[in-house]
This record gives structure tokens, sequence and C-alpha cells, in this order.
């Protein structure tokens, strides 16, 4: 295997400027396992203050900034929009898009969500795209099928072997913010059918894509999801909100 784990901590609309303290005064002088990326996204407004706490304690090469979201446009009337060019001079590297509350609530269709893979990937920076199934999918056997038609416009916009710079979360609907958690087993079957998606459009590009877990993971189950052989780590919800847990999950992570 050669491709990087990654343990990125998504806060939605959660913390303010005490947690963005806490969180970097604590990661101070950490460093994750090797081959670990660790990516923080906080809201809009603190971004600027995570950056510059970041530099300040010197872990640039540590910690990387990342954003929950951005216009596929690059300037224009969009009000309370934000574009890659505002997140590129704000230190971000990372960049979600594609969550399951952005095309539920919101009714981002994965045609949008591909301008957006390609607007971000093009600004430079990396898009961590989020595919999922409902419960309901999940029942109807139906998991696969939607994953795939989540992933192929992507694939339309960008061609397969742009997904090398692209990270993957899968994160089943049912198991956001629920404190329900798919068995190791089910996330690893899931997570192989989407390294195998891409294994039949292009073989290196499937052994170089990350894939992630998200969906309830915390400081009890990390180190039994992490441990299967398709998943790199994890996109973080509540437990990235506690600065200690989210301290365990990170060091469970095994990049190679």
């Amino acid at each position: 295997m050669n491709r990087r784990a990654i343990v990125a901590a998504n806060w939605k609309m959660n913390g303010d400027t005490k947690l963005v303290s806490s969180m970097v005064e604590s990661l101070s002088g950490y460093v994750p396992p090797a081959h670990t990326s660790v990516v923080i996204c906080p809201s809009y407004p603190y971004l600027a203050l995570m950056s510059d706490k970041i530099s300040q304690q010197g872990l640039n090469e540590n910690i990387a900034l990342g954003a929950q979201n951005a216009n596929e446009h690059l300037s224009g009337a969009f009000t309370g929009e934000v574009s890659t060019n505002m997140l590129t001079e704000m230190s971000v590297k990372y960049v979600i898009v594609g969550h399951s509350e952005r095309r539920s609530i919101y009714q981002e269709s994965s045609e949008k969500v591909a301008e957006k893979v390609k607007v971000i990937l093009d600004a430079g920076l990396t898009p961590i795209l989020c595919i999922g199934e409902s419960e309901q999918e999940r029942i109807e056997e139906k998991t696969e099928v939607v994953l795939t038609q989540q992933l192929q416009p992507v694939v339309d916009a960008i061609g397969v072997e742009r997904f090398k710079d692209v990270v993957v979360a899968y994160e089943p609907v049912w198991a956001i913010g629920t404190g329900k958690t798919a068995s190791p087993e089910m996330a690893q079957a899931t997570h192989a059918f989407i390294r195998g998606y891409f294994a039949n459009l292009n073989e290196e590009v499937a052994n170089k894509v990350p894939l992630l877990y998200g969906g309830s993971v915390n400081a009890s189950n990390c180190d039994e999801l992490f441990a299967q052989a398709d998943i790199d780590g994890g996109l973080i919800g509540g437990a990235s909100l506690k600065v200690d847990e989210f301290k365990v999950i990170c060091s469970a992570a095994k990049g190679s």
C-alpha cells in the first residue's frame, strides 16, 4: 500500500475561539504517526484564527487547515458564499465537499458536487469528497448503486486520473451524529467496493486514493476501524470537538 492516512476534523457549525486555542495548544508538540496527515476544518469565521495559531505554534508541518465547503464560482454576486481563492489566501489546504448535510439540507446534487471538486482541484487544494447512503438505501441493498451514482459525475467532470489528488470519505448517512457506527467488517466491505470501483477505471489511482470512514467515529472504535485494509483514516464529527479524544483518534491512524 502506498497511501497516506488522514484524520480530518469536521467541526460543522460548532466551536468557538476558545476551542480553536485549546485544540492548537493541545496539539503543540504533537507529532502525527508516520505518513499521517491531520486536518482541522472549523467554520469559516475561525479559519484565519486557526491558521494564525497553527503558525504561531510551529505546527504547519503537522496540522493542515481545511474548510467545510467552497463555492463552484471564483467570484461574483453570490452573497454568503466563499471561493477557493479566498480559502487559499487563508492557508487552507483541504476542502470538504458533498457532505450529506449539504446534499440533503441544501439540495446539492452530485453534478454540483462535481463542479466544486473541479474548482477545488484547479485551485491547488485537496477535496475531501463525501459519499454515503441513507439507512433506507442500506436496507434496500442499494448502497453500491448510490455510491456509484455519487462518484460517477465527479469522474465525468475531472477524469479518474485526477482522483490521485482527491480524498474520498465514505459516510453512511445513518451513522452521522446518531451514535450508530458501521461494524468494522461492514465499513471495510464498502471501502473495498469503492476501491474496486476505481480499480476498474485505473488500478494506479485505486491504490493511491485515500479512503476515509466517517460516522460516529470515536476513541473507542477508531483502532478497529482504522485497522481495516481499505480504511485510511477518518472524517471525524462530534469527537473532533473533544481535544483529548481527537488526539487518540489521530494516533490510531496508520499510514504507510
